[in-house]
């Protein structure tokens, strides 16, 4: 599986995570093989949120053959984007859960719930994403 996370520079698995998905920097994408171990882990820059919104890290991440992100909350157009791709969409508190590092070793111990459309951000201003 190839999971991204959105992260602050300069990314890696000791990286934090970024609040926003839309506008974090760049996201830290990790290999893992089948008994959850990490094989590679690299950084993808994320594109100007304004020259396509919300959709843009979707077209980034289905290019470069992400097959999961993790995030702590996301809005519907994303959302949907994802799903139309094939990416899976999961969700971790970040308070909770707040490297790289954690991400993946929650992911790899089945700890994070796949998101749902009916939990995603209203728009109001108070979802951190």
């Amino acid at each position: 599986m190839r999971v991204a996370i959105p992260t602050d520079r300069p990314g890696g698995l000791d990286a934090a995570r970024s609040d926003h998905f839309g506008h974090c920097e760049i996201f830290t994408v990790v290999d893992l093989d089948e008994h959850n171990a990490v094989t590679a882990v690299e950084t993808v820059a994320n594109g100007s949120h304004a020259a396509g919104g919300c959709l843009v890290p979707v077209r980034i991440l289905h290019d470069a053959g992400v097959d999961a992100i993790v995030v702590g909350g996301m809005g519907a157009r994303p959302m949907q984007g994802f799903a139309e791709v094939g990416i899976k969409v999961y969700f971790a508190n970040r308070d909770a859960v707040p490297s790289v590092g954690a991400v993946i070793d929650h992911l790899a111990a089945n700890q994070l719930p796949v998101m749902h459309p009916d939990q995603v951000c209203q728009g109001s201003g108070n979802c951190h994403h």
